[in-house]
């Protein structure tokens, strides 16, 4: 059953996308954990939220600072794998340099990884929960592969295979777990983008508090189901 207040988890939401999204689901009543690697930073953007909001220090890539951040955030009822870089932009799959696509991999396919096993067991035995892994278009193969960031494209197929096999282990448990595409959305990473994060927010919030009915293992564009 839904609790009345879920806990909301982001990761990597001290600015950019995933602090829209820690600010649209604090405006829905959500009692929001905004994680980054920094506590002070993640501190700053909670408190700009408003009362309810707390800050975690979560750095994805190691296990012990996730195992801490989950235990201060108690029971997480929503997880948004927002934590994310792109290091390779440019570069061909050919001659990348293995250490860029090691990092990358780090961070998007086993940060995301290492979170979600930190939270999805409770959410099972509780019976009811919502992941969303923040993936993208360069992660779809009918959408189309993107060779011009080899490490990016990678980790973001290996996030959405993540998501498939997340949703069986947990298909009948009242967990959802759903992988979406926001688009370009304009952030640190990508300045040039139209889409704002507000924008791009909306629809991954909708993901996250789908009603018990809704799709579990799949891919989203906005409100769209997309092919892999």
């Amino acid at each position: 059953m839904k609790p009345s207040t879920p806990t909301a988890l982001v990761t990597g939401a001290n600015r950019g996308l995933g602090l829209a999204v820690a600010a649209r689901l604090h405006s829905d009543g959500c009692r929001v954990v905004v994680a980054a690697r920094d506590r002070e930073a993640a501190d700053k953007a909670a408190a700009g939220l408003g009362e309810g909001a707390r800050g975690v220090a979560l750095d994805v890539t190691d296990p012990a600072s996730v195992s801490l951040a989950v235990q201060q955030a108690g029971e997480v009822d929503v997880l948004v794998n927002n934590a994310g870089i792109q290091l390779d932009w440019g570069e061909r799959p050919s001659d990348v340099d293995l250490e860029l696509v090691r990092r990358t991999l780090e961070v998007n396919l086993y940060g995301s990884w290492r979170v979600a096993q930190a939270v999805v067991p409770q959410m099972v035995r509780r019976g009811w929960g919502r992941v969303v892994n923040v993936s993208s278009g360069t992660g779809s193969f009918a959408f189309g592969i993107a060779e011009m960031c080899p490490a990016y494209s990678v980790s973001k197929v290996s996030l959405n295979a993540l998501t498939v096999m997340l949703a069986k282990e947990t298909a009948g448990t009242g967990v959802l777990v759903n992988a979406i595409n926001p688009g370009m959305v304009r952030t640190r990473m990508r300045p040039d983008a139209e889409q704002t994060p507000e924008a791009a927010a909306e629809h991954i919030v909708r993901a996250a508090t789908l009603p018990d009915d809704g799709p579990s293992g799949v891919f989203l564009r906005r409100d769209a189901v997309m092919d892999w």
